[in-house]
């Protein structure tokens, strides 16, 4: 797995009750799709700290 993959294209691969599971299309990775959005939130917060660093 690249170290540098941020997920950027995921697909639904299986779902059980009230979880989905998604995959990487660049990695492979097979994760619950709340860590995918926990991912995505940290991404977005990162990106928000570098912005006010800019201004």
């Amino acid at each position: 797995m690249p170290a540098s993959c941020k997920h950027p294209q995921v697909r639904v691969v299986a779902r059980e009750e009230d979880v989905e599971f998604v995959e990487c299309q660049t990695c492979g990775e097979v994760f619950d799709a709340a860590e995918f959005a926990d991912i995505l939130s940290e991404q977005e917060d990162s990106a928000a700290e570098g912005d006010g660093d800019a201004a």
